[in-house]
């Protein structure tokens, strides 16, 4: 249920948030809905575009706003919306980006300057990336330490106004004016590195150009924070619908009940959560019965610095724990933990840091593989982790923790502790391998000697990220030189062995080691784009936007997974809720007339394969459900009875094509025109083609 009244909450526990400043009251909701679900089915807001979902494109970008009552402060940040559950944005506020501009409030300089550089094309992306920007302007102007910039640029530097979109991908602008569109907001700018715009031309002045730029404005009154959501004072819901619950637990001892709770009820199925970010890489196809939300305990959210390191709660964000990192690190002592850092921004997007955790990353590197980064960079400090289980806590190293069995369910992670290396330095060379030296200078022979040495090496095809201690030894002690590098090569490419069935081992073994008249008016002059601005505004609507009817079903594709085979049955996954709301399987047996997909100059292609599949990718059947995502997982779990027995070998070369007669046939009007006499030519000519192989 979905109640805009902005009124106190209700006794009833439910969650409580704004969307561009509009208040939402939901009592019911599935704990596995995310917030780009809601989004799109249950406001008029369908700037967020389901892309990738795999948080890895940025087209389901929002502004998330947190007030915090103790310091009085708002943190605003961008995360995405395809992997943020919406039971956690409890008291948070949404900016999407209708709520930054639109053509009935007014359209904000963001999306003004876009399609004025040029920078929309299907659009399709746009909002995402208008609201990542806007996102970096609202924190630039909270930096107080910063000048006040001239009139139409803002605090923003180009390197951050850069930053700002990596997260979000384009697939047909290109991102030179999708880049200059950024710039052009940041004090630092040199107005002549700014390419082809419909502001200006070229020669005019800078005093000119910047006339002729939409104004910058404050972005306070576009993401201002709700008063009515500071009143909330409930700082956390436990949610239940339909026999699945939503936990959010305030301290350990309630984590540790409900950890107990679960394996008292028989082990029923659950998943705890931080940020949501690893169903990007995992997707989710099991319906879980409990969630457990570990952002509200306090033990889980420390940062303790001193001058032993710094301790860091599981439950902390990828993107806080940089900037604990860079936090007051004057002279060599922490100099490691800039390293660090620096190497933490280079992991996945800014939205994903924002809502990853530290812990998070590196439960699933043990529980699941994970090819880690944060994992590999950690390991080589001599990082130390706490878990706890049941009542036991224990404090290991990061290397002994990754190289246990999986921990089970009731096994918490609760802190890393990186500890501080003096006068150390740290020589990185990419996030799959990481090298970390003491070394101190030496007369007979003069050069440099090893004293101490750390190298970690991930995503090489191995279960998790490894110390190589045999390379580790040899080095130790020696003075660095061609000789000695060439020997630790030697003896690095022995230990590092990708697993059996790890794709392209070898490569990654490698990696360790003119102006027209106005007669001609409008041609060649910079147009801006039609449309473009409500593209920008998240206002243009595309077919995936437009409302599904009342009572409607939802469908989606099974496709092949063997180029060539008999199709013998096909079956939902027994025994799990994949068949949960499904009303129909529909394959070729269920067309009353003709199977025909597609027709074309070159022939006819089935709607599905018949008996016979002839490629992967093709499609088998239909499925058909309440929600789309039913149908998606239905899908996905379906099993397919396939049969190789007795099949024609395929086609795989053009020699075997002529050899079987296997040709398309092609429609005279495109055969190519005749122009001269091929065969007296060649007869002719000085010299002769003996032999020839496709």
């Amino acid at each position: 249920m979905v109640n805009h009244m902005e009124t106190t909450t209700a006794a009833k526990p439910s969650l409580v948030f704004a969307v561009n400043g509009q208040r939402f009251d939901v009592s019911q909701v599935d704990p596995c809905t995310t917030l780009l679900e809601f989004l799109r089915s249950q406001t008029p807001f369908k700037s967020v575009k389901l892309s990738c979902g795999e948080g890895g494109c940025g087209a389901c970008s929002v502004l998330l706003s947190k007030y915090d009552p103790v310091l009085d402060q708002v943190e605003d940040f961008t995360v995405n919306s395809c992997l943020t559950l919406l039971c956690s944005i409890n008291r948070c506020s949404i900016t999407t980006a209708e709520g930054v501009g639109n053509s009935k409030d007014g359209f904000h300089p963001i999306q003004e300057r876009f399609p004025g550089f040029h920078a929309s094309q299907c659009g399709f992306c746009t909002p995402g990336m208008c609201v990542s920007l806007f996102s970096a302007l609202v924190n630039a102007d909270k930096k107080t330490n910063r000048p006040e910039p001239r009139p139409g640029f803002s605090k923003l530097t180009v390197s951050e106004a850069e930053k700002a979109i990596a997260g979000n991908l384009c697939r047909c602008t290109g991102y030179r004016p999708i880049a200059d569109a950024c710039k052009s907001f940041a004090a630092d700018v040199d107005m002549e590195d700014l390419g082809f715009n419909s502001f200006w031309r070229k020669g005019e002045t800078d005093e000119v150009k910047l006339s002729r730029l939409p104004p910058n404005k404050s972005t306070n009154a576009a993401c201002a924070f709700p008063e009515f959501l500071k009143k909330e004072t409930l700082a956390c819901a436990n949610l239940a619908s339909e026999g699945c619950h939503w936990y959010s637990p305030v301290s350990i001892e309630q984590l540790q009940s409900l950890l107990q709770m679960d394996d008292n009820n028989g082990g029923t199925s659950m998943k705890i959560v931080v940020g949501n970010t690893g169903m990007g890489y995992y997707k989710e196809l099991e319906h879980y019965d409990k969630y457990i939300d570990l952002r509200n305990i306090p033990e889980l959210s420390i940062i303790r610095k001193d001058l032993t390191g710094i301790e860091i709660g599981a439950a902390v964000t990828i993107s806080k724990a940089i900037e604990a990192l860079k936090e007051g690190n004057e002279g060599k002592i922490n100099l490691l933990f800039n390293k660090i850092a620096d190497h933490m921004e280079k992991i996945a997007s800014q939205s994903i840091r924002n809502s990853a955790s530290l812990g998070g990353n590196l439960v699933m590197a043990q529980r699941r593989h994970f090819p880690s980064d944060i994992a590999t960079i950690l390991l080589c400090v001599d990082t130390l982790v706490e878990v706890m289980t049941g009542q036991r806590h224990e404090k290991l190293r990061l290397e002994e923790f990754l190289g246990r069995p999986p921990l089970d369910t009731k096994s918490i992670l609760l802190s890393i502790k990186i500890p501080s290396w003096e006068s150390s330095r740290n020589v990185p060379s990419g996030t799959t391998d990481t090298f970390l030296a003491q070394v101190s200078h030496c007369k007979n022979p003069a050069g440099r000697m090893l004293r101490d040495c750390r190298l970690a090496f991930g995503a090489y095809g191995i279960k998790h990220s490894i110390r190589v201690r045999e390379v580790e030894e040899f080095l130790y002690g020696k003075v660095l030189s061609i000789g000695v590098l060439y020997e630790a090569i030697k003896l690095l490419e022995s230990l590092i062995k990708p697993e059996d069935g790890t794709s392209s081992p070898a490569y990654r073994s490698s990696l360790a080691l003119i102006q027209f008249d106005n007669e001609y008016k409008p041609v060649g002059e910079p147009v801006t784009k039609i449309g473009a601005v409500l593209q920008a505004s998240g206002e243009a609507i595309y077919v995936d936007d437009i409302p599904s009817p009342k009572n409607c079903l939802h469908g989606a594709f099974i496709y092949s997974t063997e180029p060539l085979a008999r199709v013998k049955g096909i079956k939902l996954n027994p025994g799990s809720s994949s068949s949960d709301g499904v009303v129909a399987l529909i394959s070729s047996k269920d067309i009353p007339g003709l199977n025909l997909g597609s027709k074309t100059i070159f022939g006819t292609e089935p709607l599905y394969a018949d008996d016979l599949t002839k490629g992967v990718g093709q499609r088998i059947a239909f499925v058909v459900a309440d929600t789309q995502k039913q149908a998606d997982t239905a899908a996905n779990l379906a099993v397919i009875d396939y049969d190789k027995d007795n099949l024609e070998p395929p086609i795989l070369s053009i020699e075997e094509a002529v050899e079987r007669s296997s040709f398309y046939t092609v429609p005279p009007f495109l055969y190519p025109e005749q122009v001269g006499d091929f065969s007296k030519g060649m007869a002719e000519a000085d010299h002769k083609i003996l032999s020839a192989e496709a």
